[in-house]
């Protein structure tokens, strides 16, 4: 009789409740090390792998209105996690010569494969030395 008042109450909560009792906040986890991301990763992966047998079996309807919450913080923790990763890795290749390809800025393809400014404008010592063994002339009469 006790199960049966429990699953009641467990059908009576608003959806708004359930959402809050799981719901994981991004700038929570940012402050968290990637071990303790981790951990909670896993937590929230066998939460939903409760929540599908549940959902398979007949379980209450809050149950099922969590899988999607459960989803999401998972995405979430996935998200903040990789970011992590990718800013340790920025870290690391700062100042470095040769840099991975997915660090390097996107931009386009034409972009990527431009001259820089400093070897469009480079000039050779004959080029130098013809233009200053001969200047543009300069004319008194202008139209």
């Amino acid at each position: 009789l006790a199960q049966a008042s429990e699953t009641s109450q467990e059908r009576l909560l608003p959806l708004r409740q359930v959402a809050e009792m799981v719901k994981v906040k991004a700038f929570e986890l940012r402050s968290k090390t990637s071990k303790e991301l981790l951990k909670e990763l896993d937590d929230m992966k066998a939460e939903l792998a409760q929540l599908r047998v549940a959902k398979v079996s007949g379980g209450a309807a809050s149950k099922l209105a969590k899988i999607k919450i459960v989803r999401k913080s998972i995405a979430r923790i996935l998200t903040v996690y990789n970011q992590k990763q990718k800013a340790e890795a920025r870290k690391e290749y700062k100042g470095k010569k040769y840099m991975p390809l997915d660090l390097r800025p996107k931009k386009t393809r034409k972009i990527r494969r431009a001259l820089k400014t400093e070897q469009k404008y480079a000039k050779t010592q004959r080029t130098k030395t013809r233009e200053s063994n001969f200047p543009m002339r300069r004319f008194a009469v202008t139209m």
